[in-house]
């Protein structure tokens, strides 16, 4: 890995309000309130970004973007992987860009995100059409003792991706449609 490492863990919860509540109850500071997060992978026809484990992944969030390059995840019970990214003004602009240079979005899911920090760690609550999850971010250390501060262990942790999640919960349901998104966005 050459850049910025990212380390995080999911835990799942069985809604936003018992989220929240396991977050608020660390003494987590607020940090962004609750936004729509309108996320889309991208790569080439011949998938070779997938291949490679990786992602470039477009985030929307009120208009504004960014760009994010995650290299494929190193083996740990954490989720670790080299990560990228930068702030770009205009989401349809710079997707329009991708796409002309031949990438094409291969998935998008939406989630409503806010989030908490504490010393070494940031804190979100996300949810998404398959469920309430609290991502922790940070050094390892600090993830370990927050999981284990609500009532979590490794065995908890949940690692895969929301591509991963979405597809193992739309197995049984292939009527589900191919992207994980709202029916209609809720404030």
């Amino acid at each position: 890995m050459s850049g910025p490492v990212e380390r995080e863990i999911k835990l799942r919860f069985e809604s936003a309000a018992a989220a929240r509540g396991a977050v608020i109850a660390t003494g987590a500071a607020p940090r962004r309130p609750r936004q729509l997060q309108d996320d889309r992978l991208l790569d080439w026809p011949d998938g070779r970004l997938r291949e490679r484990g990786c992602t470039l992944r477009v985030r929307d969030q009120r208009g504004a973007a960014a760009l994010t390059f995650k290299g494929p995840p190193q083996p740990d019970a954490m989720k670790v992987r080299e990560e990228l990214e930068t702030v770009v003004g205009d989401a349809p602009l710079l997707l329009r860009l991708l796409e002309q240079l031949g990438l094409h979005v291969w998935f998008r899911y939406q989630k409503y995100r806010e989030e908490y920090e504490l010393p070494g760690v940031v804190l979100t609550i996300d949810e998404t059409p398959i469920g309430a999850f609290v991502e922790l971010e940070g050094d390892e250390q600090g993830i370990t003792d927050l999981a284990v501060a609500m009532g979590r262990t490794p065995g908890d942790y949940v690692v895969d991706s929301y591509y991963r999640l979405f597809a193992k919960a739309r197995g049984g349901h292939p009527d589900a449609g191919v992207h994980m998104v709202f029916d209609s966005p809720s404030s």
